[in-house]
């Protein structure tokens, strides 16, 4: 177990062995939660997703095809 210092404006400093162990470093985000009246600190880690650029350019294409039949539709029905 830890003891941290909450010092002016609320700055903690976490001790390097834990930021170690969470693998985070200066400017990495934390995500705050407060759940039974603890806080807790977890780091952000962003999930890297590899899509298909022409998978993301037919289904743009696709969109884009559906939004002007709606508004051909709403505009021929006047």
């Amino acid at each position: 177990m830890v003891y941290l210092k909450l010092r002016k404006k609320g700055v903690v400093i976490i001790p390097k062995e834990i930021r170690e162990k969470l693998g985070v470093s200066e400017d990495d985000i934390l995500i705050a939660d407060i759940k039974d009246g603890e806080l807790i600190l977890r780091p952000l880690k962003p999930k890297i997703v590899r899509v298909d650029p022409k998978l993301v350019d037919e289904i743009l294409k696709e969109e884009g095809d559906a939004e002007r039949r709606k508004e051909e539709e709403i505009f021929s029905s006047d």
